[in-house]
């Protein structure tokens, strides 16, 4: 799914509009419909709900959708801000406003008790062309909304949220955000989070044309993107066809990453699967995971290199890999060597963000998977949101290799310099061993054959449905990795049921 700017939403709208040879006014109704629709699904009549509307279209939005509730039976009360000019779209829906809705206008002398008992509060003030930080009367008016008990509802986007840069100022804090057809980029900044809450989307039929064409930069992946992305399973396969696939990962008294990443890998469908371990931790493996291959290192308790890494289709290295020198000299020994996509992440990361003149060894089409903290130290801090998600877009153009960011809607930058946002996941898989299950899940999809780009996907979205189905039966609380592994099968089978 697309992520537009405010420019090319504007754009869309009225390529609508001029495709379907309608008014501006029946496009504001069908938006009005979506959100009523939506809104009914979830409240009941009976509560108070102020509605609160500027002088543009997200206020001839809120107008319309005050008339409908109306009609459904909802006690409605409109609060019109007069700010600037109205559209003629606001006065039309002004208009249409049956007699039974109240209809105050807001000034100082009754700011305080407009809104004061409604026991839903509904944003319609400014939308998706803002520009700039609100100031004056609109200012006031928000920071009122604020303080009061309601619950707190955005129409398209909270009033004062710019769209596609940072934002400062008064911004609505809503618990629900209430979006027309598509994400706004903003909605995926965590620093926005307390102000658009949870966000869902409303279909009002925009044009599939122009979206088709829209050249874009910025994705939300859903799950049809990844059921067309899975290649199903030939009859005549044999576990050569899904790839060998190596795993660098555990050290003295880290094995616990070992097993979970191999646990992983294997759920995820690899051919064969080979782990590389300390010599001191040879017993440990065989008996968690009989069913992956063991070698063993050298060195008593940590990596130190394996000889003819070429032979395997895939490595993924990092896990509980530990810094020390050998560890260094194994890793850099490695990346000379080996010219297949690897998977780094973890202590591999921390590495190479210690060793930078490293990274023009990382072979062309490897993925990185930074947590916030392993990002900074390889990019550099940053500002703002936008800044962090502009430097994640050059380190992948840098290294020529996917980076995944991780955490809420984890970010995946590709070298072309689009990013997806991954829908799936919770605050339970923010627990030990989480990222390492993400390792093993890659490792296994770029073993069998997928890009990495459709390996980041794949892997990322079904890590995440994989904790989204776990805590749904146990509880994020709860939520351990070894339950994350338990549900990756179960996450496949969410995706395909025929594979």
């Amino acid at each position: 799914m697309k992520i537009l700017s405010s420019k090319e939403i504007h754009d869309l709208d009225r390529h609508t509009i001029e495709e379907e040879g309608i008014a501006s006014i029946d496009l504001i109704e069908r938006a009005c419909k979506a959100f009523t629709l939506w809104f009914t699904n979830r409240y009941r009549p009976g509560k108070k709900i102020a509605v609160v509307c500027g002088f543009g279209n997200n206020g001839g939005d809120g107008l319309g959708i005050a008339r409908l509730l109306s009609m459904e039976g909802y006690r409605v009360q409109v609060v019109v801000v007069s700010a600037g000019n109205p559209t003629s779209d606001f006065e039309i829906n002004r208009n249409r406003l049956p007699a039974q809705i109240s209809c105050a206008e807001w000034s100082d002398s009754n700011s305080e008790t407009l809104f004061s008992d409604a026991d839903i509060l509904t944003d319609a003030l400014l939308g998706s062309g803002l520009s700039r930080s609100m100031e004056g009367t609109l200012a006031r008016v928000v920071s009122i909304m604020n303080e009061t008990d309601a619950i707190k509802i955005a129409v398209d986007i909270p009033s004062g949220l710019l769209m596609d840069r940072p934002s400062e100022g008064v911004i609505f804090k809503a618990h629900r955000t209430v979006s027309f057809q598509l994400p706004k980029l903003a909605f995926f900044m965590p620093s926005n989070d307390s102000l658009v809450g949870e966000w869902s989307l409303v279909d009002i039929g925009l044009s599939a044309t122009f979206l088709s064409n829209q050249s874009c930069q910025h994705f939300l992946v859903i799950e049809s993107d990844i059921s067309k992305l899975l290649i199903p399973r030939k009859r005549f396969s044999h576990k050569g066809t899904y790839g060998h696939a190596l795993l660098i990962a555990g050290s003295s008294g880290m094995m616990g990453a070992s097993v979970l990443s191999s646990k992983a890998a294997l759920r995820a469908g690899v051919g064969l699967l080979s782990a590389h371990i300390p010599k001191s931790e040879k017993n440990i493996l065989p008996i968690a995971v009989p069913e992956a291959l063991t070698e063993y290192d050298d060195h008593e308790t940590c990596f130190s290199g394996i000889l003819s890494p070429e032979k395997y289709s895939a490595i993924g290295i990092g896990p509980g890999l530990g810094k020390k020198k050998e560890t260094l000299q194994g890793l850099t020994q490695l990346l000379e060597t080996y010219r297949k996509p690897i998977v780094l992440d973890a202590d591999a990361l921390n590495l190479l963000a210690e060793n930078s003149h490293l990274l023009h060894l990382i072979p062309t089409g490897s993925v990185l998977t930074p947590h916030p903290k392993e990002f900074e130290r390889l990019a550099g801090a940053w500002k703002d949101d936008f800044e962090r998600l502009e430097k994640l877009r050059m380190l992948s153009a840098q290294l020529k290799s996917v980076v995944i960011l991780k955490g809420a809607f984890t970010s995946i930058a590709t070298p072309d310099g689009k990013i997806f946002f991954n829908p799936t996941g919770n605050p339970g898989m923010a627990t030990g061993g989480s990222g390492d299950i993400l390792t093993g899940i890659l490792t296994a999809m770029l073993a069998q054959g997928y890009t990495s780009v459709d390996a980041s996907l794949i892997s990322v979205y079904i890590h995440g449905l994989a904790g989204d189905l776990a805590a749904r039966e146990l509880g994020m609380i709860s939520l351990i990795a070894s339950d994350i592994v338990n549900f990756v099968s179960k996450a496949f089978l969410q995706i395909k049921k025929e594979m």
